[in-house]
């Protein structure tokens, strides 16, 4: 009865537990970023960069997502002596065991201007990632976050298999309203995405379609210098040869200025017969570019798709 007695009591804690602390372990990921963790209580997500701040405290952690074979390269680099050129004093270095295996774990003190902080850094395989973790305290909120709450944070650190499309656009300085059933495959934050739609992420050689869509800074003042300028965007295209411009001509894109050209070219790999269109819709002190292409045997279904991706683009 005792036994029985002390069982229901464990559950009924457990169970209160949870409801004061619900999704305590649930990892948090930043805006678009694969890596995520269980930052210690008193952080949260920071709006301005890939990671968790307690700005009352001047505590930041950042989350920096590297390729894979990345790991290797840095284990060996980052030497104490290495560190101490960046004005770092290496207080310990050690292995930290993470479910996904070990990483390097550094904990060092560092001087920012009147500042005196310790950084611990966290360098670890995970998934098909190296994830490389930066947690900046200063010295002076070192009881706010006791050296357990900074390990169990670091060890919390995880990734997730994608980034979920809406958090990627979400990134962009423009909205796409319609992808018209093309995949994303790379977004810069800030500047540009592009789309594609078959098995291949990187474009060694074009066999299936591929849009990118980009904001950049300037563009011609006069309208009159507007056609010039898009021939001239439209060289240096990667991965094509032999590439002749058929058509040009000025037009208006979302109710601003814009201006088409279509183009011919050859894949440089394998000579395979390529279509090209090129989209520039101005506006002030800046402008969008929108180029597709697609092998000349699924151009006609894919322009239409391109010009969807088009059509539904909006200023943020």
């Amino acid at each position: 009865m005792n036994r029985w007695f002390a069982l229901r009591s464990l559950a009924a804690l457990a169970a209160l537990l949870a409801l004061l602390v619900p999704g305590a372990a649930d990892p948090l990921y930043p805006l678009g970023s694969r890596l995520g963790m269980t930052p210690p209580a008193g952080m949260a997500l920071s709006k301005t960069f890939p990671g968790f701040e307690d700005q009352t405290n001047n505590v930041f952690i950042r989350l920096i997502a590297l390729p894979d074979k990345a790991y290797a390269e840095i284990e060996k680099t980052m030497t104490n002596d290495a560190l101490k050129k960046q004005g770092m004093a290496v207080e310990k270095r050690e292995h930290m065991t993470l479910a996904s295996g070990k990483g390097l774990l550094i904990v060092a003190q560092q001087q920012s201007d009147q500042l005196r902080f310790r950084k611990w850094l966290l360098v670890a395989p995970i998934a098909d990632l190296t994830a490389m973790i930066s947690f900046e305290i200063p010295n002076a909120a070192k009881a706010v976050y006791p050296d357990a709450a900074i390990r169990a944070a670091l060890t919390s650190v995880t990734a997730r298999s994608i980034v979920p499309p809406e958090e990627q656009l979400a990134l962009l300085p423009f909205k796409i309203g319609e992808l018209s059933g093309f995949r994303i495959v790379g977004v810069v934050p800030g500047r540009a995405i592009q789309l594609t739609e078959g098995p291949h992420d990187v474009i060694e050689e074009i066999d299936q379609p591929h849009m990118v869509v980009a904001a950049q800074p300037g563009g011609p003042p006069q309208p009159s210098d507007r056609g010039n300028f898009a021939r001239n965007m439209m060289s240096g295209l990667p991965n094509l040869k032999e590439l002749r411009i058929t058509g040009s001509e000025p037009m208006r894109l979302g109710g601003q200025q814009g201006h088409e050209i279509r183009a011919e070219a050859r894949d440089v790999k394998t000579g395979a017969d390529i279509e090209i269109v090129q989209w520039l819709r101005f506006g002030n002190g800046a402008y969008i570019r929108m180029v597709g292409f697609a092998p000349k045997t699924a151009w006609l279904q894919a322009f239409p798709r391109f010009r969807a991706v088009r059509d539904g683009l909006e200023p943020r």
